[in-house]
């Protein structure tokens, strides 16, 4: 009887620890999952201006709630939603309290649609329109976790709380590189309101969208969040080297890094024979800069020949350079064992962004870099030549044509006029 007993206790006490070992996993996977979940917060302007009926013949406010309604009922399981407010609560005169009037509505996290529901239809037009401080406080609701981020910001004004400059703001949260991204939507836009909601939305390479009926908004929205929900890449950091010969080599994939102004940052690809190499660089603004620059991307062999370079310019306050190239190296003969080794690629990133007065020079821009090697053309040799690809034997034929063409229309105008002079 005591064997028994013992038995059965041994026999619970593992099954107990199995089950408590399945369980720990489990938790663990829980856990991943959710610090890996993309997060959006929903920035919602509550200012008194928000009572005007010029949307489909109702209220803004009325627009924004039943837009928001349907948007909850169409948002991804797998998408941390919150609702963020500003100007929803102080309807008074006093500047410095109506600048600090933003609220969370809903938490981000797992939804709740009843709830979402229910808190956004408390909502009433209030007070002042800080979106300066509410994008700030939007950013903290999204910290943590490595799944994308996402604010999406309807507002219908500009900001009332300079000299905290939204676009400013907008640009310090770049400078974060957390992989925030700033959506921006207008209801029933003016000229300056356009302007910098526009701003903000190209500082964190985002979009602004005009919007002046209730399912404009509600589409626009949902495709926001859906896009958030998107499997994205995760740039890799790297560090670029002042000359070729200490830069890193790189792979196929996606780069992040920082070049100060005036510097030159330098990687290092290697290309196979019968590879093409595929680089292309991006370069953000974000922070006030002087007008007119650009970047250059040059592919440059290890003794320092250049190869092919890539570049682009632009001119205005804030902006994102991009320029790209390619390299394809031909096939090796068998009997060429030197041609048959990998070639390093150096490439070069120089940009010609020059900081505005009283700017920080410090960290540097933002670079992005993309990398791809793949199996070049068939007659890799013949891609790059004068820039006319495969398209080089095409041109030469039309100019033989035209030569000979050139030569029959000569002959048969001498023997008219031959013909002409006898009669």
């Amino acid at each position: 009887m005591i064997t028994r007993t013992r038995l059965v206790t041994g026999a619970c006490a593992l099954l107990a620890a199995l089950a408590a070992g399945m369980a720990f996993p489990a938790g663990a996977v829980a856990d991943e999952t959710s610090a890996l979940a993309p997060k959006v917060d929903l920035v919602l302007d509550v200012s008194g201006s928000m009572r005007a009926k010029d949307i489909d013949g109702k209220s803004r406010m009325a627009a924004a709630k039943q837009a928001f309604n349907e948007v909850l009922d169409a948002t991804p399981e797998e998408v941390q939603l919150g609702i963020r407010t500003l100007g929803a609560n102080y309807p008074g005169d006093d500047r410095r309290t109506g600048c600090k009037d933003t609220a969370q509505l809903y938490p981000v996290g797992p939804l709740d649609r009843t709830e979402a529901k229910t808190a956004v239809a408390t909502l009433t037009p209030t007070g002042w329109t800080p979106i300066g401080p509410a994008l700030l406080k939007a950013a903290d609701d999204l910290d943590g976790g490595e799944g994308s981020k996402r604010i999406v910001l309807i507002s219908d004004g500009e900001d009332t709380c300079a000299p905290l400059d939204p676009c400013e703001v907008a640009r310090e949260i770049a400078a974060k590189g957390i992989g925030l991204t700033i959506d921006t939507l207008g209801l029933v836009p003016n000229t300056k309101m356009r302007q910098q909601l526009s701003c903000i939305a190209e500082a964190t390479g985002g979009t602004f969208t005009s919007v002046e009926h209730t399912e404009e908004l509600t589409d626009k929205v949902n495709q926001l969040v859906d896009r958030a929900a998107d499997p994205v890449v995760t740039p890799v950091a790297t560090t670029g080297a002042d000359q070729c010969a200490k830069a890193p080599t790189l792979k196929s994939g996606l780069y992040t890094d920082r070049a100060e102004f005036g510097q030159q940052r330098w990687y290092r690809v290697d290309v196979e024979p019968g590879q093409e190499l595929r680089a292309s660089v991006s370069v953000a603004a974000d922070r006030a800069v002087n007008p007119s620059y650009g970047v250059l991307l040059r592919a440059v062999t290890a003794p320092g020949r250049e190869i092919v370079r890539g570049e682009a310019a632009g001119n205005g306050r804030t902006d994102v350079v991009s320029t790209g190239l390619r390299y394809p190296k031909a096939e090796a003969d068998d009997e060429d064992e030197t041609a048959a080794a990998a070639e390093t690629v150096c490439l070069q990133v120089t940009h010609s962004f020059s900081a505005g007065s009283k700017v920080q020079s410090t960290p540097g821009l933002p670079l992005e870099l993309t990398i791809d090697v793949v199996d070049g053309p068939s007659q890799s040799s013949d891609v790059a030549s004068f820039g006319l690809g495969r398209g080089w034997w095409l041109l030469g034929a039309l100019i033989l044509t035209g030569f000979l063409a050139g030569l029959v229309w000569g002959w048969l105008s001498r023997w008219r006029v031959a013909v002409w002079r006898t009669n």
